[in-house]
């Protein structure tokens, strides 16, 4: 069961579980049949919204009554937000913790009993490389997204004694998924002065990123091996960015972190920071 497979990551890793012949439950909020090819009697497209109780119910109910079980639930659905935090409206705020974090919980309060029931399953969380490394601009959809960090790493230690693995897949940038393009209008107005000089020559970066922009192939190859992989793994880095950045967090000294990212993304900042004190 994928949530959030009408595009992007989502409807890669929907359409790659079906090519290795897994049985489907592709959701969205807006069901479209015609997303992907595959035998009818291994797919359904379920309509889902994970900030709805009752929408969350009615599609676990449906999969089930599909194929009998979840073997594989993948919180995959999420909404994007570029923004300078004190310019964010705070129903802004709520409303990527609705999708991003609480909808994730959600999700995973649906199936557990289930799985606890029949003793296995894998539950998969999509977070970000934002995560990792946190950037300038995104400081409330990185908090939305190292909630669900924390919150697997904590589930996956109750959950390893009743048979179930958690895992967590953290994507790098990918420039060809919706995340700008679904939020839009919401981030529209949110970088003002006297931010705007500094998130244009942020974006202007972008375009000179330090790796390869991750693919929604490798993405959904990521999610696919943290579904069927045994073993105590938890986090896996997806893309070349997302696992520069792991490297860098983990392999190295916080200065050597910091002085990294704040070359990538944020060299004003560096500059201040290096300035003789008076």
């Amino acid at each position: 069961m994928i949530t959030g497979a009408s595009s992007g990551y989502g409807r890669t890793t929907a359409q790659l579980f079906l090519d290795r012949g897994w049985r489907v439950v592709a959701t969205m909020r807006r069901p479209d049949d015609t997303l992907f090819a595959a035998a009818a009697d291994r797919l359904r497209i379920v309509g889902l919204d994970v900030t709805d109780r009752a929408s969350i119910d009615a599609a676990v109910a449906a999969a089930t009554e599909a194929f009998g079980a979840i073997d594989v639930l993948v919180n995959n659905a999420g909404i994007g937000l570029l923004s300078a935090f004190e310019a964010t409206p705070e129903e802004t705020t709520r409303e990527i913790f609705e999708t991003n974090t609480f909808g994730v919980m959600a999700m995973c309060r649906a199936v557990i009993p289930g799985m606890r029931e029949r003793g296995s399953g894998v539950i998969v969380n999509v977070t970000s490389s934002a995560a990792i490394a946190p950037m300038p601009l995104v400081a409330v959809y990185t908090a939305s997204k190292s909630a669900i960090e924390g919150f697997t790493e904590s589930l996956a230690f109750e959950l390893a004694i009743l048979g179930i693995r958690a895992r967590l897949v953290e994507p790098g940038l990918g420039p060809t998924t919706r995340f700008g393009a679904n939020g839009a209008a919401r981030m529209a107005g949110l970088t003002p002065p006297p931010y705007d000089a500094f998130a244009a020559a942020y974006l202007a970066r972008m375009a000179d990123y330090p790796t390869a922009y991750a693919t929604e192939a490798e993405v959904a190859e990521a999610v696919f091996v943290a579904a069927t992989e045994e073993g105590p793994q938890l986090r896996y880095p997806a893309g070349p960015d997302s696992r520069l950045f792991a490297e860098l967090r983990w392999a190295g000294t916080e200065a050597r972190y910091h002085a990294r990212i704040g070359e990538m993304f944020a060299p004003e900042v560096a500059a201040l920071e290096s300035r003789p004190k008076s």
